[in-house]
């Protein structure tokens, strides 16, 4: 998770991902350049940012004061994807790295500690990457909700398989407290944590396909103000825009990760 430990424990806004089990809790982006990044994202989301104790390739995205996402740009050393990344909230990292290996996804980094926590990055069964957290949360999770994404989506092969195997890794419709509802809406798997829709889960991704913007993977839809003012930073910051309506656009950054910008009235 390309966080930076809590300065300070506040009860009034350190949360427990045990209070939000298996709803997305942070978006992480890998990135090759730090400087492009920043600016990118300033003009485009209005983030501000802070340095982060993981050192100087680390960045901690602010919007409104509060910390919104994590930046690493290690791309290029690590050979990593560039990419966006969802992470989910567990009781226990060590057992949903355990059960998503039982199921046929990968394990690809962890579970590493990293005060006040313990994060993991891994893949399902058909490719698509995602992390878990197990720990304290930088802020009050409905702040943090509030501030950056609105939702985020898996475009997958199947829906319903993923929603099984998903839910059988992060304890979705279980007897937990405070756990994820399921519902399958208009041709979707819905997610909702606390009565709020987090996640969305639609068919027809493929699995070989040349283009990476339709293979299985997790996109991330940031809630903003002005889709067409965003849609033009982008393209003005050295991004591009690959759709674009009223309410949403679909977005590129200038080291290629995929986002999608949605009006604050579309949920």
């Amino acid at each position: 998770m390309n966080d930076d430990p809590m300065p300070s424990r506040r009860t009034t806004d350190v949360v427990s991902t045990h209070s939000v089990c298996g709803a997305p809790c942070w978006v992480s982006l890998t990135s090759r350049d730090l400087e492009t990044t920043e600016k990118f994202y300033r003009a485009v989301l209005g983030w501000e940012w802070r340095s982060a104790k993981l050192g100087d390739r680390f960045r901690i995205a602010l919007a409104d004061g509060a910390p919104v996402a994590g930046i690493a740009a290690v791309a290029s050393m690590w050979q990593m994807a560039v990419a966006w990344t969802p992470y989910f909230a567990v009781h226990s990292a060590d057992q949903a790295v355990s059960r998503v290996q039982e199921r046929g996804g990968t394990a690809a980094v962890g579970p590493i500690s990293f005060p006040p926590g313990r994060a993991a990055l891994l893949a399902d069964r058909d490719g698509a990457t995602f992390g878990i957290w197990e720990g304290d949360l930088f802020t009050d999770w409905e702040t943090w909700r509030k501030a950056a994404p609105a939702f985020i989506r898996l475009h997958t092969r199947d829906a319903f398989d993923a929603a099984i195997f998903y839910g059988e890794v992060l304890d979705w419709a279980s007897e937990l407290p405070g756990c994820c509802e399921v519902r399958y809406e208009a041709n979707e798997v819905v997610l909702r944590s606390h009565g709020e829709v987090v996640a969305r889960i639609e068919s027809g991704a493929l699995e070989a396909a040349p283009d990476p913007t339709i293979r299985p993977h997790w996109q991330i839809h940031f809630r903003v103000a002005d889709v067409a003012a965003c849609a033009r930073a982008a393209e003005a910051h050295g991004g591009s825009v690959l759709r674009e309506s009223a309410t949403e656009a679909i977005l590129r950054d200038p080291d290629g990760a995929q986002f999608t910008v949605t009006s604050r009235q579309e949920r």
